[in-house]
């Protein structure tokens, strides 16, 4: 049972009358008695909360920064209408609303409600709860129960850099000989054969061509096919980090300190959220290169670890590799333990044992790379082409061109040594034959897929 505030206005006329009252005694007992009625009255006649049955429908997956639409139909089974307010209740980061809804639902009949979804984090988001509370006619006192109506929508990463596909396509494209420009070198792939022009390499004359044809022609090659790209995820404590600014506007509401900004936050509030962790940014790369080495016709797979394996994408096809791979990283979060290099470089030789090109996406942090990858990299270079990709954060840029006080000189001093050890250790790593790309957030997913067409256009796939 439930009050409502039309019952507190009620009492608060009642006290009115009973202090102008000649008589209180009596009418203190008048009031009550009728306010009593009133309120058992309402209990009486409100439709039962216990019977309904829910059912429900609508999206189960979407990007995080778009919105999901959940259908909740109402069944009431009983024999009195059922007219008071509706919640769902969803965690906070689901970005539910409305927060209540007005509910009428007539004996024997069902109606529909809508709920909005604005995610604010990537994962599964799961309701919790359907509460309803039946107000009787008087408006007075109301029946609340709760029910279970369990239903989840898996918030996948937005893919941002889809909008740098297309120019590395074009790229590709003229890689591969589809427009005039053609790649000649060692590890590539004979093509077709051409006339010769001024400027082509001599070395690429095919001279038994050219005797049956009475003209000089060469060779034509295209980059490789077919090789076997696999991409892994470093999931340990340093992908937690939050770098950058958030490139998807939060929904309803933006943390900020410890309180949050309401929706009608002026832009600069928005401006000051804390960027995404390093292993958002490291995803949104993955997928990136991901898209174009399948249309470059390689085969990737992806695997995240920290310590265990957290998901395995293997074997999926050019259509199926993208929504496989959104799919696995949804629910992936960073794991606040240090990586186990030794076990992510035995899981790599044990799920890829031809030669191919292995894209690390983790920080490059001195300590953390001295003590875990450096000892066993060997191991995994030795037997294939490692690219090491690490995300830089903007702000050490702006901390060591600060001079303005003794507290910025001591903050561009720190900056300035954060930047000359990731310097060594980007140096020290490609000593080992292994390729570095080192980006900030908004560059980490283009220079990426540069690297690999620079690869590509070597031959070194």
């Amino acid at each position: 049972m439930a009050l409502t505030g039309r019952a507190g206005l009620v009492a608060a006329l009642g006290i009115v009358v009973v202090l102008l009252a000649p008589v209180p005694g009596a009418a203190v007992a008048g009031v009550c008695l009728l306010l009593a009625a009133a309120i058992v009255v309402d209990l009486v006649f409100a439709g039962a909360v216990r019977p309904l049955r829910f059912h429900r429908s609508g999206d189960t997956l979407v990007r995080l920064g778009r919105r999901a639409s959940v259908e909740l139909i109402v069944e009431n089974p009983g024999g009195r209408r059922v007219r008071g307010v509706l919640r769902d209740a969803w965690p906070p980061s689901a970005g539910a609303g409305p927060r209540l809804i007005p509910l009428d639902v007539p004996a024997g009949e069902r109606r529909k409600v809508v709920v909005t979804l604005e995610p604010t984090r990537r994962g599964d988001r799961s309701s919790v709860a359907v509460t309803v509370r039946s107000v009787g006619p008087l408006g007075l006192a109301a029946r609340q129960g709760t029910h279970r109506a369990p239903w989840s929508v898996r918030v996948l990463p937005p893919f941002l850099s889809r909008k740098h596909l297309p120019s590395r396509l074009t790229r590709l494209r003229e890689l591969e000989g589809q427009h005039p420009a053609l790649v000649r070198g060692q590890g590539t792939e004979f093509d077709s054969l051409r006339e010769y022009v001024v400027g082509d390499d001599v070395r690429s004359i095919d001279w038994r061509a050219t005797a049956r044809r009475h003209d000089v022609v060469v060779r034509t090659w295209r980059p490789e096919r077919d090789r076997r790209v696999l991409i892994v995820l470093d999931t340990g404590r340093t992908s937690a980090g939050r770098v950058g600014d958030a490139p998807v506007p939060l929904a309803g509401a933006v943390a900020q300190g410890g309180g949050l900004l309401p929706r009608s936050a002026p832009p600069s509030a928005a401006r000051a959220v804390p960027g995404w962790p390093r292993l958002d940014w490291s995803m949104d790369a993955a997928l990136l290169l991901a898209a174009l080495a399948a249309r470059a016709g390689d085969q990737v797979d992806f695997l995240a670890y920290d310590r265990s394996v957290r998901a395995w994408v293997s074997g999926a096809s050019r259509t199926e590799l993208l929504p496989s791979m959104v799919n696995a990283m949804a629910p992936i979060e960073a794991e606040l333990v240090e990586a186990d290099a030794q076990g992510m470089v035995a899981a790599v030789l044990s799920r890829a044992r031809r030669r191919c090109l292995v894209v690390l996406l983790t920080d490059l942090n001195g300590a953390a790379l001295d003590e875990g990858l450096m000892p066993v990299l060997p191991q995994l270079s030795s037997r294939h082409l490692v690219l090491v990709a690490g995300i830089s954060d903007p702000r050490l840029a702006a901390m060591a061109a600060a001079r303005g006080s003794a507290e910025e000189v001591y903050d561009a001093a720190a900056a300035e040594h954060a930047r000359l050890e990731r310097r060594r250790i980007t140096a020290r790593l490609r000593r080992h034959g292994v390729e570095v790309v080192d980006a900030p957030p908004d560059d980490i997913a283009p220079a990426l897929a540069d690297a690999y067409l620079a690869l590509k256009a070597a031959g070194r796939l």
